[in-house]
Formats: structure tokens, sequence, C-alpha cells
């Protein structure tokens, strides 16, 4: 009589549990610029107890690698901590352009887990 409403209780409490993943914010934005270039500030975030060593990069629409000036490209982010990012891309000449700004994060040495998470935000640049 009780074991389908313990169950129910079972699966409910099981999916409600928090769920940590590595994190990035904004993830999406419009950027208007009136130079040859533009600039987009993210913030990844580390919900991990333990230390991560983070990249970012830089894509097009297609996920295609692209030139930009990432500050700082690469670094270690300490349990629960975020840090601030400047990523600066060109337009080549184009009026708008389409990029994906992805934060990854390296497989945990010696966690037994071989699995590179990546995060990426969707922004659009249109110059004046």
């Amino acid at each position: 009589m009780y074991r389908p409403f313990l169950a129910v209780l079972i699966a409910t409490w099981c999916g409600t549990a928090p769920a940590l993943s590595q994190s990035m914010s904004p993830m999406r934005g419009e950027i208007r610029s009136f130079t040859d270039s533009f600039a987009v500030r993210v913030q990844p975030r580390n919900p991990y107890k333990h230390r991560i060593d983070v990249s970012i990069r830089a894509y097009d629409a297609d996920f295609r690698p692209i030139d930009a000036r990432i500050s700082p490209p690469d670094f270690s982010l300490g349990a629960g901590a975020s840090r601030s990012v400047l990523v600066v891309v060109n337009f080549n000449g184009a009026r708008e352009r389409r990029v994906r700004i992805c934060t990854e994060s390296a497989p945990f040495p010696g966690k037994g887990v071989g699995m590179k998470a990546q995060i990426c935000g969707k922004f659009i640049a249109y110059r004046q």
C-alpha cells in the first residue's frame, strides 16, 4: 500500500538533488562597437570542491576556432571560485559577427574521469 508512495517520494528526491556543473556568465549577449573589434567579458565559475584547470576559447557560429585576444586564456580556478576574462575579437571587415566563447576544463588528473567539459555562450556583435 505504501510502496507506490515511497517509490514516488524517492524518485522525486533523487530528481531534485543538486547537480554541480561548471558555468559561465553571461551565456549570450549582443554587442555594438564603433571600432574594428569588440570585447566580451565572461566569468567562468568552478562549482566543485577542488581546483580545476580552465581554458577560454573563441569559435565562430559553426564552432570553428577563430583568432581572438583572450586575457587570460588558461588558468586554474579554486573550489567555488570565479574569474573575469576579457575576449577581444576582430570584425574582419564584416558588419556583424557571431561568435561562441567557451569555457573548457581539462579532465581531472588522477580522478579517473577522462571527460572534458565545455560550456559555451553565444554572442552577436554589430559594427556601427
